[in-house]
């Protein structure tokens, strides 16, 4: 438990970092929130890393994502869900990320890693399915990564 909280102190960190103060990570479908983030591995601190048996690396990214129900009148909850992403160039060559689910102390993330090159921007297409729901929300951006 204390690991998944160091990772995610850890990203919300890189996040923070990063990021314009008026960009959000974050798309509101009806009742469902999908948040999303992608950094370096390197950034990661490394027994965070291992734990979660993520491969640091400069020429890596991290890909998070979490669905939370927004249930009115309370905290939103986070939520299972079918989630596939993909990640294309500027070149429009594609790249396939494999996530795995990790469950801890409530709280439920997706995860996957994919090859970056220096000053390389990626588009970002994310997929999600909470259970229990028939429809499909798309979540898409895209972000430059610098490994240099």
């Amino acid at each position: 438990m204390k690991k998944l909280h160091a990772l995610l102190l850890t990203l919300a960190g890189m996040f923070i970092l990063s990021m314009p103060a008026s960009a959000e990570q974050s798309k509101t479908f009806g009742n469902y929130t999908i948040h999303y983030n992608a950094i370096n591995t390197q950034m990661l601190d490394a027994s965070v890393a291992k734990s979660y048996q993520i491969k640091r690396s400069r020429n890596r990214a991290l890909l998070t994502i979490s669905v939370l129900e927004n249930v009115l009148g309370t905290t939103a909850k986070p939520v299972k869900a079918k989630v596939t992403a993909i990640a294309k160039n500027l070149s429009d060559q594609l790249r396939k990320i494999t996530l795995r689910e990790i469950e801890d102390a409530g709280a439920i993330y997706y995860i996957g890693e994919v090859p970056i090159r220096n000053e390389e921007t990626l588009k970002f297409e994310i997929r999600v399915r909470p259970t229990g729901v028939d429809e499909t929300y798309t979540v898409t951006f895209q972000q430059q990564f610098f490994t240099e």
